[in-house]
């Protein structure tokens, strides 16, 4: 470190957890059911238990203010440099967490299924 303070902006992280968090609700509104058919984990059905919001809440500001300290320390000062971050990183961690689970758990034949993204844990 070289002493310079890094400046994050607790509004903007607010706006893109939020705005993680929703993005997430529309997509498990839309593949609900098909993921519930994939893996009879998620066949319960009904709403989420009432922690289950403020955790991915605070999940989401962690992912952000993880994405904003990185953008700051590497100069990334325009939004879409900062946003090609983000990127890289949102396709980045599933590969890892993907070949990881694939090489680690056992996998028959250490390779995955063919299986939809919604269900890539399901290929174990």
């Amino acid at each position: 470190m070289d002493g310079r303070d890094t400046h994050v902006d607790l509004r903007r992280i607010g706006l893109a957890a939020g705005g993680s968090v929703l993005a997430s609700a529309a997509w498990y509104t839309a593949w609900g059911t098909r993921l519930a058919e994939l893996d009879e984990a998620y066949a319960g059905g009904g709403p989420p238990a009432a922690w289950v919001l403020p955790v991915e809440l605070a999940r989401s500001a962690a992912v952000a203010t993880a994405v904003a300290v990185l953008s700051e320390s590497t100069g990334s000062r325009d939004p879409g440099s900062t946003a090609r971050l983000g990127l890289g990183l949102w396709a980045a961690f599933p590969v890892v967490l993907l070949t990881g689970s694939v090489v680690h758990e056992r996998c028959p034949g250490n390779r995955p299924r063919s299986t939809p993204a919604t269900g890539w844990s399901s290929s174990c």
